[in-house]
């Protein structure tokens, strides 16, 4: 199993990133305030104005440690990255199966499977859990309706059908999961899904975490040697990860919503530490986002059992395990992309 290894994230303004040796040596206001080793980390994203030395750029390169710039708000800017590594005849197999629309929708239906089955785990864990402080009726009503889903895409479809199916179920979904916030209410109220720009504090976590998410699963796809801007569900846009987003649909209630719920359930962050800005946009300030990508490096480091390879994993792994197999499908060493589902 490949080792688990760290990811540096560094939101200090004006921050500044140079190779001393084989570290990483992070400097604010002209003092090193810490070095990394470069075999520790598997990639390190920059959030604002933070610099970095092209010597580090290269090095970096060289040791398979993608960089990626983030605005503030973490929105995509740019990715630093060495050769192409993997297999060429793996990559030239997914390029061919994307231009299959038959074989896309087995792949995107795989992938919403996976969507739709854990969003349905984490209403049922809450129901579990907190049956007696949420409203119980709405959220089975969801989970029958998610349920529902899962029937229909248990049969080959179009990929439009999907799609349409994933919409339906995310609507569900998100319906229900301001029941899930069982402290501060009106702070940390959830109206909805509200991307760009996220319009509450809720939203901003999400759109957050998603993007911490969305980096580990296209460092993942690379580190097997797949094209992540070549997806199935989500076809080609100039600049975008499809097969990242693809895979995503299987964390995203997992990993990036569950951590939410959890900070904000369990009395982790402060709603004075959101702020709205005058174009209706809310950010996350700077002790906030710390405290945020703290709890996802750690909820990374947990255990579950994987139901298809059988084995324990950390979270964090998953990624990676998940790009395997894919991979192993595009080799013909599996039948299907076995999405993973929570149980």
């Amino acid at each position: 199993m490949r080792t688990l290894l760290n990811t540096l994230y560094v939101t200090t303004q004006k921050s500044y990133l140079g190779k001393d040796g084989e570290t990483v040596a992070v400097n604010i206001d002209r003092k090193v305030v810490a070095r990394i080793p470069v075999h520790t980390l598997s990639g390190i994203v920059c959030f604002g104005n933070v610099g970095m030395s092209p010597f580090l750029m290269g090095f970096c390169g060289e040791k398979e440690v993608g960089v990626s710039f983030l605005t503030e708000r973490g929105r995509f800017l740019a990715r630093v990255e060495g050769p192409v590594s993997g297999n060429v005849l793996v990559r030239r197999t997914q390029y061919r199966r994307a231009d299959c629309l038959d074989v896309s929708a087995e792949i995107a239906r795989a992938c919403v499977i996976g969507k739709v089955s854990n969003s349905r785990a984490v209403l049922g864990r809450s129901l579990r859990d907190h049956g007696d402080k949420i409203d119980a009726g709405a959220v089975k009503d969801a989970m029958a309706r998610l349920g529902g889903t899962l029937k229909e895409l248990g049969k080959p479809l179009l990929l439009d059908t999907i799609r349409g199916l994933e919409g339906d179920a995310a609507r569900a979904y998100f319906g229900v999961l301001d029941h899930l916030i069982l402290n501060r209410k009106e702070a940390f109220r959830f109206s909805g899904r509200s991307r760009r720009p996220p319009e509450d504090a809720v939203n901003a976590l999400l759109s957050f975490l998603y993007t911490l998410l969305l980096h580990d699963l296209r460092s993942a796809l690379e580190a097997v040697g797949l094209d992540p801007a070549v997806g199935f569900l989500h076809r080609d846009r100039p600049g975008r990860p499809g097969l990242a987003l693809d895979m995503m649909e299987e964390f995203r209630a997992f990993v990036a919503d569950r951590l939410a719920l959890s900070l904000i359930n369990q009395n982790q962050l402060s709603p004075s530490g959101f702020q709205k800005l005058e174009s209706g946009a809310v950010m996350m300030d700077d002790e906030t986002r710390k405290t945020v990508i703290m709890a996802y490096q750690k909820r990374k480091q947990d255990e579950i059992h994987h139901p298809f390879i059988g084995e324990k994993v950390q979270i964090g792994q998953l990624f990676f395990v998940q790009a395997q197999l894919l991979s192993r499908y595009f080799r013909d060493d599996l039948d299907g992309y076995p999405p993973f589902v929570w149980r």
